[in-house]
């Protein structure tokens, strides 16, 4: 199975960012929890793609064990970007939801099953209607083994996939570099904005792990 890797653009076409983080919240709307770390002790975190961070953040703040969600940018070489920028496709980040989770609570394997059935993995630069490199699907990891776990768990999805007729995965899957936070308005988007854009869709195909 071959993954996907982004292919950045070149040196002279990435924006040059900024040093200064963007604007964000620091608590989450529906918990009250921070968005920002030091975490509770013994709690962990990884950052995932499926498109538009909106509806991911949505699915995931809803399971229990989920300690707080974040919308954010990570994959790229921009520092700090803002959303106008991502969307331009030259800071070569995605779209991503960094996800804090008490592992007694819910197991990663929960985490990457939920992963692979919510969104296609298989569309490259894209979900659904939504084009560009700012919606590969993406899986960053927080530890070696998240890393293999999240390897694993697509080597299964793509073997299901396989059996369903489908095409291969083009998930990213690498150990997180820096996640950056999306400006305020984007967290916990769909709580602010019940009616807003979600364009979260399956495959159909069941993951067999957890």
């Amino acid at each position: 199975m071959s993954l996907f890797s982004n292919a950045n653009a070149s040196a002279s076409r990435v924006l040059p960012g900024r040093d200064t983080p963007i604007e964000t919240s620091d608590v989450h709307t529906i918990n009250g929890h921070s968005l920002h770390p030091p975490f509770p002790s013994g709690y962990e975190d990884i950052v995932l793609g499926m498109g538009c961070f909106w509806g991911v953040e949505r699915l995931f703040w809803q399971l229990p064990g989920v300690y707080v969600t974040a919308a954010g940018y990570a994959g790229g070489e921009t520092p700090n970007p803002t959303y106008d920028e991502t969307c331009t496709g030259r800071t070569g980040h995605t779209e991503v939801v960094r996800v804090v989770y008490d592992p007694k609570q819910v197991g990663l394997e929960t985490l990457l099953q939920v992963f692979w059935e919510q969104h296609d993995p298989t569309q490259g630069n894209r979900q659904g209607n939504d084009v560009g490199s700012q919606y590969r699907s993406a899986i960053f990891t927080t530890s070696q083994a998240q890393l293999e776990a999240a390897q694993q768990s697509a080597a299964a999805y793509q073997q299901a996939l396989d059996e369903a007729g489908r095409g291969a995965i083009t998930t990213e899957i690498k150990l997180l570099d820096t996640f950056y936070y999306a400006e305020a308005y984007h967290q916990q988007y769909l709580d602010k904005n019940p009616n807003g854009y979600c364009g979260l869709k399956g495959t159909g195909v069941t993951c067999p792990i957890g």
